[in-house]
């Protein structure tokens, strides 16, 4: 007996066996030891994250699925930050959901409903939005709403940004399907639909990763994650629209840069916070992740940062620390990328300003 299932698993064998060609092979190989042990490391957890999601996940027992997190070197995905916990939940567009929880001390958290155009295809369509501000928060910062029926929603994604996530209390989340589930069954063709669902969630990553770095003096710009750049520059802020590609927050701003340092080198990055809600500055590696521990430094915000005496944020990114205030270690890495993200901000940033100096002419204090 041949069973749709058995064929699925080999299926996603063989793109599991292929995939790793994005990253060794041709205009988008990587170079450094690094970054290819970066790439099967991300391999495995873009495995874990669909195997949660497609192949685990039932939408009628609704679960909140972890997939990024500060502190879990196993979900650094999809555009990694270490300021923020994001969770996912699988829905189905005919029930109605109850969310409820608690805000701890978050200071911008969000749910976020997105579409599927087919299966384990990625999200082009943000189709609700809840923020926090648009809820009933009471005095100890309880909430509860109703999420559904809601046409073309396939799959919520929470967002808690904190100030400092090792200190402050991370948001509680529960959610609860308000029907009956569905009965219970994970055979042949629900495991088969899954594997290839699953199959083609990796295969639309490895399509977009590693991200170009950039070369030096180049002038060329475009916006998203795909950007053109010059290396040791940014691409111009843009405000996302509820047409995107991808899993990004509609209430966001993003500019996205790139570094090519020498051990001796420097980036001064100064920008001009726009009044927000929250900013953040990340080290990422070619994979959207950050390297970094939590003995290290690669990520600064509008709350930890110290401010130049005009309002202006200055950031030096280095290979290693140096003296400024709002010093940003790559880990070593000599190169990598560099992403900004500003969310209710009242005006798209201008773009950040970058100078690649040596590490001993890097300002040492704020201006």
């Amino acid at each position: 007996m041949t069973h749709d299932s058995t064929a699925a698993w080999r299926e996603l064998l063989d793109t599991l066996r292929d995939l790793d060609r994005s990253f060794l092979e041709g205009d988008k190989a990587v170079t450094d030891d690094r970054q290819i042990a970066d790439g099967y490391r991300m391999l495995a957890t873009t495995l874990g994250v669909a195997l949660d999601v497609y192949l685990f996940a039932d939408p009628s027992r609704p679960q909140w699925l972890e997939v990024n997190s500060p502190w879990r070197p196993d979900r650094r995905w999809g555009g990694d930050n270490t300021d923020a916990i994001y969770f996912m939940c699988p829905v189905d567009p005919q029930r109605r959901y109850r969310i409820s929880g608690n805000r701890g001390d978050s200071v911008y958290f969000s749910v976020t409903a997105y579409n599927e155009p087919a299966p384990g295809a990625w999200s082009d369509r943000i189709v609700a939005l809840f923020r926090d501000e648009d809820l009933d928060v009471d005095a100890d910062g309880n909430f509860s709403f109703e999420f559904g029926p809601q046409p073309d929603a396939a799959v919520l994604m929470t967002r808690d940004y904190q100030a400092d996530p090792h200190t402050g209390r991370a948001v509680t989340w529960r959610i609860e399907a308000l029907e009956q589930p569905e009965p219970f069954r994970h055979g042949d063709a629900e495991t088969a639909s899954a594997l290839r669902a699953s199959a083609a969630w990796m295969r639309t990553m490895f399509a977009i990763l590693p991200l170009a770095v950039g070369v030096r003096n180049a002038d060329a710009h475009q916006l998203g994650h795909q950007t053109a750049m010059a290396a040791n520059d940014f691409a111009a802020p843009y405000q996302v629209p509820d047409a995107n590609f991808g899993w990004s927050a509609r209430d966001a701003c993003y500019a996205y840069g790139s570094f090519d340092l020498a051990e001796d080198e420097a980036l001064v990055i100064t920008h001009r916070p726009p009044s927000c809600r929250f900013w953040n500055l990340v080290v990422w590696n070619q994979f959207m992740a950050v390297p970094g521990v939590r003995d290290a430094r690669s990520s600064v915000n509008g709350h930890t940062a110290v401010p130049n005496g005009d309002g202006s944020v200055t950031v030096v990114v280095s290979r290693g620390m140096t003296g400024h205030p709002n010093s940003l270690t790559t880990l070593g890495y000599p190169r990598g990328n560099l992403a900004f993200r500003w969310f209710l901000a009242d005006a798209v940033p201008d773009r950040p300003q970058v100078a690649l100096v040596k590490v001993g002419d890097a300002p040492t204090a704020a201006g």
